[in-house]
């Protein structure tokens, strides 16, 4: 065996101290610590891939819109509950540009950040009928998404779409629906963190089943139009960003601008709300808060109202110009991101060539998007043992058992990847390599 980068004592003894039994198991701000602690201790660098924060500088055009506004002095003012019209107009216009769907200014309701959109949409759709208690994913996702159940004591059911694709989708998604207990669908597209992308057929079963059915999807576009195989770069023409919308009523799209605009710093997106889902009224909401009980009255006026009150006044300024900018056509927010597409190709290739593979490696017949994330496995070991054993490579990334996965493997983030990391990783995984031959 040949010697490891990261002695093998500092990362044994951190994992001991933070009191896990299994590294499987490990939280992705476990990890971070744990890498950050061994990179001070050994004065090695990690080539850290557990987090997904964006690693590019913020819009030039929100920041100038934001300033502008506090300049003028928003943040002495409440922001309307229903957010600045500007931003709801804008929204919805943007809608229109890369999704080619039309949706009311109305229903598009800004929110610090879409894990506030989650949150309020999972309380919302879980009060609207007291038989359907229940919040289904289709994982791998968000592993912060089922903590928010968790805390709001939600249940909620979770099924690995990877043998699922495609046709054998509908009854594997039906067998959950036809139980009368789901409220609400979620699921990321692009996908955090396998990055696979639902296609059309299976968004439409999706939609076609949530009509039957009477659930709401909740569709998390964070990393909204990355799907870099296509050009979804240009404003009011096709190809579009795919999207349940196409398919139901019964859905809230979460629009978030901290990955395709890199301004997750201010906590803005936009929660949207179809129309008819906005106006439709529920028992459950109707004996809850009385009134009528609409979905969209409730989501703002009570729910988001008591959570924080509004969204950051001159956020909501930064992100109407930056939805602005780019129906205009003046913003090519797609050109700016794909850089997360170049360096996950950069270390496809260098796993690959040591012995990895893609865990989520196909969309139907088609090689997944190279983007934010890619997931590896390494022949005879399990997801805790090759997330265990690459930090003593100096390399952090998590366990897909925390995502909701049922495969063996890890999750790898492209944003905090340097220029010069590359041939550290390479040399890195050589060593790997040799000290864990594949027959």
């Amino acid at each position: 065996m040949e010697k490891t980068p990261i002695e093998k004592q500092l990362i044994d003894e951190a994992i001991v101290a933070f009191g896990l039994n299994d590294f499987g198991k490990a939280t992705i701000r476990e990890v971070k610590a744990i890498a950050a602690q061994a990179e001070t201790a050994s004065g090695i660098e990690f080539i850290k891939m557990e987090m997904g924060v964006p690693g590019l500088p913020p819009s030039a055009i929100g920041v100038k819109a934001e300033i502008e506004a506090l300049q003028n002095g928003v943040a002495a003012i409440y922001p309307d509950i229903n957010g600045l019209p500007a931003l709801k107009k804008e929204a919805s216009r943007f809608i229109k540009a890369y999704i080619n769907n039309d949706l009311s200014p109305e229903g598009c309701v800004p929110v610090t950040g879409s894990m506030q959109g989650t949150y309020a949409a999972f309380l919302t759709c879980s009060q609207c009928d007291e038989k359907r208690d229940t919040i289904l994913f289709i994982d791998p996702g968000f592993p912060v998404q089922k903590q928010q159940l968790v805390v709001m004591g939600q249940k909620y059911e979770t099924f690995d779409v990877y043998k699922y694709r495609g046709e054998k989708l509908h009854d594997k998604l039906e067998s959950y629906l036809a139980k009368g207990n789901i409220s609400a669908i979620v699921y990321s597209n692009p996908n955090n963190p396998c990055w696979i992308c639902l296609e059309e057929e299976e968004l439409k079963t999706i939609g076609q089943l949530a009509t039957q059915y009477d659930a709401i999807v909740l569709e998390d576009l964070a990393y909204f139009a990355m799907d870099f195989r296509k050009d979804l770069s240009k404003p009011f023409e096709g190809p579009f960003q795919a999207s349940i919308s196409h398919y139901t009523d019964n859905y809230v799209l979460l629009i978030s601008g901290s990955k395709a605009f890199s301004y997750a710093g201010q906590r803005i997106g936009v929660t949207c709300i179809s129309d008819k889902l906005y106006h439709r009224s529920y028992p459950g909401l109707a004996k809850r808060y009385g009134g009528t009980g609409t979905f969209g009255s409730v989501f703002v006026h009570r729910v988001l109202y008591a959570l924080s009150s509004g969204t950051s006044h001159s956020a909501q300024y930064a992100l109407a110009a930056m939805l602005k900018a780019a129906a205009d056509g003046t913003y090519n927010f797609v050109e700016e991101v794909k850089v997360y597409g170049d360096r996950a190709r950069k270390l496809k290739e260098i796993f690959l060539r040591h012995g990895f593979h893609l865990v989520y490696d196909k969309d139907l017949e088609n090689p997944v998007a190279d983007g934010f994330y890619f997931t590896l496995g390494y022949p005879g070991m399990t997801s805790s043992e090759l997330a265990k054993e690459l930090m003593y490579y100096g390399v952090s990334a998590i366990s897909l058992a925390t995502t909701g996965s049922n495969q063996e493997g890890l999750r790898a983030c492209t944003s905090f990847i340097g220029d010069h990391q590359y041939e550290q990783l390479d040399e890195r995984m050589a060593i790997f390599a040799k000290n864990h031959p594949v027959d």
